[in-house]
């Protein structure tokens, strides 16, 4: 895979500049974090659901995300894009591990059911992309934003999903442009995303 355009701090201007915001904003966690609220407030309405779904989202986006931050300060990983394989062995398995604490709670506290599907999808999906990340690099961006989408579609319905389709889009867009992934990386990402979660629906979760 080529250098990617952001590497170098004098690089990260105009279009550069743009993506790397996006791509840094509209990150897996935020996108996890995002559906969980959502998820939340659909199935318990606006209270308790946005209790429900916040506390999801601390769970499973802040506790990887803190744990990224010290791992850069550290000088454990070079840039929170973390573009080398090894890099993402333990936010991976942290952020698996969040997933399993969530569902643990939600299961004990009477949760909503669909935020202990979403926290079960986290778990599977997570493990996955730590073992396929063994191997060879696969973008998460694009297994958070196509999973984003299929639920969004399968639970709010196909005109929540073509909002949220062209979002999708746009950061596995992003994820090419920046040279962080190559277009098979993000095509696999995706697809995992989205096969996980047709799975999971037809085994009865996502549903109202």
């Amino acid at each position: 895979m080529s250098i990617p355009r952001d590497t170098h701090v004098a690089d990260r201007v105009g279009w550069v500049k743009l993506a790397r915001v996006l791509s840094n904003v509209i990150s897996p966690p935020t996108m996890f974090a995002a559906t969980g609220l959502a998820l939340g407030v659909r199935e318990r309405g606006w209270w308790p659901g946005f209790g429900w779904g916040a506390l999801y989202a601390l769970i499973i986006s802040l506790t990887p995300m803190l744990v990224i931050l010290y791992l850069l300060r550290t000088g454990r990983i070079s840039d929170l894009h973390m573009s080398a394989t090894r890099e993402r062995h333990i936010p991976y398995l942290t952020a698996a591990a969040s997933g399993a604490l969530v569902y643990a709670l939600l299961t004990l506290l009477n949760g909503p059911a669909l935020l202990r599907c979403l926290a079960i999808f986290n778990v599977v999906t997570l493990s996955s992309l730590a073992l396929i990340n063994s191997r060879w690099l696969i973008s998460i961006h694009a297994t958070a934003a196509g999973a984003t989408w299929l639920i969004a579609t399968v639970v709010f319905g196909p005109r929540v999903g073509l909002v949220v389709l062209p979002v999708a889009v746009l950061i596995c867009y992003v994820r090419l442009y920046l040279k962080r992934h190559t277009p098979a990386q993000v095509l696999a990402g995706a697809a995992l995303g989205v096969s996980i979660v047709a799975i999971m629906r037809l085994l009865g979760c996502f549903v109202i």
